[in-house]
């Protein structure tokens, strides 16, 4: 790991913390020596990172400290906001919720520059609306289910249009454009199957 890679890491785990760390469990999360964390605070501290230390004891940054965002520069934003609306014609209704929170949030921070440009819903910039069809109904249950890893009882229409009750592990969505597709583990069948 490079240095500067590390000094963002150090800076990371003291900005996630309100309780001071030590240099050892620092040097075991970042693999290095303890010197080497003395080395890498005594470099934050002279770049003007308020840091509190004492011998002994640990570290941590002085309350009330904060870093400014970072900030992107156009294309990331395109690239974000094209990301955020596929998310909110496709996805289900949750998720479009949270997509246009976190737009909200960026826009919040963008400087004037890019504000305007950004704030605005840019014509060239269109995604179509697929029909989410019954599908979309269940997209907050799917997700739910593949990220507490539970069993979920799904009936569907096989492709010869017969009905079909399976008791299914879900491991992941895949999107292909206009279809979202549920991978999963069929215990009817003891093989990876795809709904």
């Amino acid at each position: 790991m490079r240095k500067a890679e590390r000094l963002f890491q150090l800076l990371t785990l003291l900005r996630g913390r309100r309780t001071v760390i030590t240099a050892r469990s620092l040097a075991e999360y970042l693999q290095v020596s303890e010197r080497t964390i003395y080395r890498d605070m005594q470099a934050l501290t002279l770049s003007g990172i308020p840091i509190e230390g004492e011998a002994g004891v640990g570290y941590r940054l002085k309350p009330g400290f904060t870093i400014p965002p970072i900030m992107f520069n156009a294309q990331e934003l395109e690239a974000l906001q094209l990301g955020a609306r596929m998310v909110q014609r496709w996805g289900d209704d949750e998720l479009g919720a949270a997509a246009d929170s976190a737009l909200t949030k960026i826009r919040a921070i963008l400087p004037d520059r890019l504000h305007f440009e950004h704030t605005l819903k840019p014509e060239w910039m269109l995604v179509p609306e697929y029909s989410s069809g019954e599908n979309a109904r269940f997209g907050e249950q799917i997700r739910a289910a593949i990220k507490a890893q539970k069993i979920l009882n799904i009936q569907y229409k096989t492709a010869e249009d017969r009905k079909s009750s399976r008791e299914i592990w879900p491991l992941g969505l895949v999107f292909w454009g206009n279809v979202w597709t549920l991978v999963s583990w069929c215990e009817l069948r003891s093989d990876y199957r795809s709904f």
